[in-house]
């Protein structure tokens, strides 16, 4: 067996809401000293960073899922999680084409940080990126699905950005088989609060805005690295 301990909802310095200390050598630092094979870097509506982590992980026997959270027009948060930096980067224009271009208030929200490799700064993104797209809920579903990706919605039971409060339930035309709810809450309490989850496989992360956040909740038995053996996984093992 070949057990993977995997953080799959991870921020950068390029999420204002994330720590500066979310840069790439540290992350992989903290993967590292935790065990964690697997990490997928999902900072809010963009994948700016994902190049410079997957740079820093080369040669460490750490495994980087491209990805990005996205905030949908009902204002709910997803994982969408790629195998390959172009997967994610087609999916990021059609992205960039529908987000708002709001000013980023560094005074109110913080910085947005592009960094290299080392963590060193290379510009500012000047745009806001912790706002609703005008994509639905179903629109990124669909153009995620399209890219072979995985399409996993964030902390699902939040009264802020959580798909259950906002829609009500689970839409059935989505035929969700994962979501994620928060590290912190009760599998049994979540199902029982929302019987909808029956038939539905929950997954934790840490939603790491800093490393400590880098928990690793999710260890799955898989040999071959890719979003379609981790849904695999998930549906079997969990």
């Amino acid at each position: 067996m070949t057990f993977r301990r995997m953080e799959l909802h991870v921020h950068s310095v390029l999420s204002a809401c994330a720590s500066l200390e979310m840069i790439p050598p540290f992350i992989i630092e903290k993967a590292l000293a935790s065990g964690i094979d697997v990490v997928a870097l999902t900072d809010h509506n963009t994948g700016a960073n994902v190049p410079a982590l997957l740079e820093a992980t080369e040669g460490t026997g750490v495994t980087i899922l491209p990805g990005i959270e996205v905030e949908t027009a009902e204002e709910i948060h997803v994982l969408c999680l790629f195998d390959t930096l172009a997967q994610l980067q087609t999916f990021e224009k059609i992205l960039d084409r529908n987000l708002p271009n709001y000013q980023n208030r560094e005074d109110f929200f913080g910085c947005q940080l592009v960094v290299d490799k080392f963590g060193n700064f290379l510009r500012k993104e000047e745009r806001l990126l912790h706002t609703a797209s005008r994509l639905s809920i179903f629109q990124v579903h669909d153009e995620i699905h399209k890219l072979n990706g995985l399409f996993i919605p964030a902390h699902v039971e939040r009264e802020e950005n959580g798909m259950l409060p906002h829609l009500g339930g689970v839409p059935p035309e989505l035929d969700l088989r994962i979501v994620e709810i928060s590290n912190y809450e009760s599998t049994p309490h979540v199902r029982k609060m929302w019987p909808e989850l029956k038939n539905i496989h929950i997954i934790k992360n840490g939603d790491a805005h800093d490393l400590e956040g880098m928990v690793g909740s999710t260890t799955l038995d898989i040999e071959e690295i890719s979003v379609a053996n981790i849904e695999r996984a998930i549906l079997e093992q969990m």
